[in-house]
């Protein structure tokens, strides 16, 4: 399918469009009169429809449902500027008046951020805590901004709905604004395309702020003007020619992790109550609204946070339990957890529980010549296939393990016969892939059992079971059976 433009394409380009798209729409909107200004905005809000529509059309952009949903946001903005024609012209933006148009465009804005929120979810999967962190810390930053710049100026038209709705779509924007700078500084490849999309969000803000001071007294244009710019550098994101790397990571690696921020959390908890408190004792106007609002906002992310470590410790003391008891190379269970099972095992042959316990020690014949050609990673790859072949031979409530070295281990609660160390012996002597080469090792194994009442412990077992691995060893290299390392 055709790229529009072409991923290799130089972004410079889609920047001077961008700007002079930018500069005569303002140009445009600030010389014009009040009847022609309506009809401009409302252009400039068709123009990033357009363009999302076109890259979807020609597949440039990918993952095509979170677009669709920003695009549904970008649309109802645009049906939202042509219905309520005057919201930014007669200088409503800003007034918090709670008008159908600030639920209209508020709506929009939710639709487009999650629609946004999808097209970066690969981005953020590995690093979900940092990304909570930087939101919180933009929410968190509305509060002051709300509380000593925003409300006091409001006018007195503004209404505790209209108030709940300018204070929500800052703390939200600024909560996206955090996460879009915590996202562009770990990416390369999509940094141009996320980069537009910092200048939208901040130049949304920028509008609500300069809405609100001027809403007394003052022109609605630098609010159009900054609004003109969001809508551009949106359609100068999906134009992008790095657009399509948006949805996909440039470090798809391991998750990023750090020391839980408790004391951050904690700040973050008290920031809105605090400020509604000093609110409340000033007699500041919104002194209301700041508290309900910040908490619905603040709470969730700090308990989505605090989830997310617990989540992180009990991985962690999974993964602790894991390695205490299994062998980091082979995934087998290691010589800890072989020697407890091995003295479980004889404890329950004592109690009556099982009538036999059986070990078979193997050893690998031709291991050290495979390390000495091909070196240590084609060594751990030869140990990896034998511990997998030795799992597949074992029978299911046996225990396999590697107790050091090529040497592992085979418990079983019972009598194991002569049929396991031949079908251990057939499966690991079969040849291994070493990269381009083909090796085969053979193994020497040690089988003894022991009966109820025999009064052996475990030191005797592992001993009888190494001696008849050793006689075994010496006896095939007296017949010169050591296995001969192939090349395929």
């Amino acid at each position: 399918m055709t790229r529009w433009p072409r991923a290799a394409a130089p972004a410079w380009p889609v920047h001077a469009a961008t700007f002079l798209v930018t500069v005569t729409a303002a140009t445009a909107y600030g010389i014009s009169g009040p009847h022609l200004r309506p009809v401009i905005f409302s252009l400039v809000t068709l123009v990033p429809v357009a363009t999302f529509a076109g890259a979807l059309g020609v597949g440039h952009l990918a993952d095509r449902r979170p677009w669709l949903i920003a695009a549904g946001g970008l649309v109802l903005l645009a049906v939202s500027m042509a219905f309520w024609s005057d919201w930014v012209s007669a200088h409503h933006f800003g007034r918090a008046e709670g008008r159908a148009a600030d639920f209209g465009i508020a709506a929009a804005h939710l639709l487009f951020l999650a629609g946004a929120g999808g097209v970066l979810r690969k981005h953020g999967a590995n690093d979900f805590a940092g990304l909570l962190d930087a939101a919180l810390f933009g929410v968190c930053m509305a509060g002051p901004v709300w509380a000593w710049l925003l409300a006091p100026r409001l006018t007195p038209a503004a209404t505790p709905l209209g108030e709940m709705l300018v204070l929500a779509d800052v703390a939200v924007l600024s909560a996206v604004l955090g996460c879009l700078v915590r996202i562009g500084r770990r990416v390369s490849r999509a940094r141009g395309p996320i980069a537009y999309l910092l200048l939208c969000i901040a130049a949304t803000l920028g509008a609500h702020v300069t809405g609100v001071l001027t809403a007394s007294h003052g022109s609605a244009v630098p609010s159009a003007v900054l609004l003109m710019i969001a809508y551009l550098t949106i359609a100068g994101a999906a134009l992008h020619p790095a657009a399509p790397m948006i949805t996909n990571p440039d470090r798809p690696g391991r998750e990023v992790t750090g020391k839980p921020p408790l004391l951050w959390m904690g700040a973050a908890l008290c920031a809105n109550p605090l400020i509604a408190a000093i609110q409340a004792v000033r007699g500041d106007q919104g002194a209301g609204v700041l508290l309900p609002v910040g908490s619905m906002l603040a709470v969730p992310l700090v308990l989505l946070r605090l989830r997310q470590m617990s989540l992180l410790r009990s991985e962690a003391e999974q993964t602790l339990a894991h390695h205490a008891h299994h062998d980091e190379l082979t995934g087998l269970h290691n010589r800890r957890h072989v020697v407890a099972e091995i003295d479980r095992a004889l404890a329950d042959l004592e109690r009556g529980v099982i009538d036999e316990v059986t070990v078979l020690l193997l050893d690998l014949d031709g291991f050290k010549p495979v390390n000495d050609r091909y070196g240590h990673q084609a060594g751990d790859a030869v140990l990896r296939t034998v511990a997998a072949r030795l799992a597949e031979a074992a029978a299911p409530g046996d225990v396999v393990g590697r107790i050091g070295g090529d040497e592992f281990l085979v418990l079983r609660r019972g009598r194991a016969g002569g049929d396991l160390a031949s079908r251990v012996a057939g499966l690991v002597g079969t040849s291994i892939e070493v990269g381009d080469a083909s090796v085969r090792v053979g193994v020497s194994a040690g089988i003894a059992s022991v009966l109820r009442g025999a009064g052996i412990d475990r030191d005797a077992l592992i001993g009888r079971a190494d001696a008849a691995m050793y006689a075994q060893k010496a006896a095939h290299r007296k017949r010169d059976r050591e296995p001969v390392l192939g090349v395929g």
